[in-house]
């Protein structure tokens, strides 16, 4: 096995234990104050915000490194028009047919549908696209380790940066998904993954009474 290039590191922020502690609890009270929106105002969101948001979730860890995420953000009317009309294609088939009962009853309490105007309403979407394998400089097809975990772990990240701007989102996973590849002229190896709706809330916007669980009850510390 070949050595790797290794160059230094120290991180851009070291913190003493009290400093850390107080950032790291402002940081998950934030956090913890997100909730996913379904009723977005038109206003507009300038695109160097969605730039930089994406350009954090690109500093994800993946998988020997390969980066196998796409991101397509767009605000153009007539794709978001065209994405609306298939994504609810698919959501009627969703309630009507392919959804268990035991999925429809868990999916009561948040009030959702097939009809999802926001794709049209929010100034923004973000399809998300994992790469399924991938081509070296000679058109070679090359394996892609981890694509799922890594990609999910970018979507976090982009999640978090597009909340720290106050902007609101979405995750929305109409299945199958694979218009968007139609749609976004996506080469077929990448894979549909996620489209995030992308906006600020409504004026008079409401989410579902719903409770977290506490920290305590899903993680142990063993010491």
């Amino acid at each position: 096995m070949s050595e790797s290039k290794q160059i230094p590191y120290r991180h851009p922020r070291p913190l003493d234990d009290a400093d850390a502690l107080a950032k790291v609890r402002e940081f998950a009270d934030f956090q913890h104050k997100r909730r996913t929106v379904r009723y977005f105002s038109d206003a507009p969101v300038p695109q160097e915000i969605i730039a930089h948001a994406i350009a954090a979730a690109g500093s994800a860890p993946s998988g020997a490194n390969q980066q196998p995420w796409r991101f397509v953000a767009l605000s153009n009317p007539t794709l978001k028009h065209a994405i609306r009309i298939a994504a609810e294609a698919e959501e009627r088939e969703f309630y009507t047919h392919r959804a268990p009962e035991e999925w429809l009853d868990a999916l009561a309490p948040l009030g959702t549908d097939a009809d999802k105007p926001f794709l049209e309403t929010a100034p923004w979407l973000i399809a998300v696209f994992y790469e399924r394998y991938g081509f070296d400089d000679t058109g070679k097809k090359q394996k892609r380790y981890y694509p799922h975990e890594s990609t999910g772990i970018a979507c976090g990240f982009l999640i978090s940066a597009l909340h720290q701007a106050g902007l609101c989102t979405l995750t929305h996973t109409p299945s199958p998904m694979g218009f968007l590849n139609e749609l976004l002229g996506r080469p077929k190896n990448e894979m549909p993954y996620l489209l995030l709706v992308v906006g600020h809330e409504a004026e008079n916007c409401h989410v579902p009474e719903i409770s977290r669980l506490e920290a305590t009850s899903f993680a142990e510390f063993k010491t």
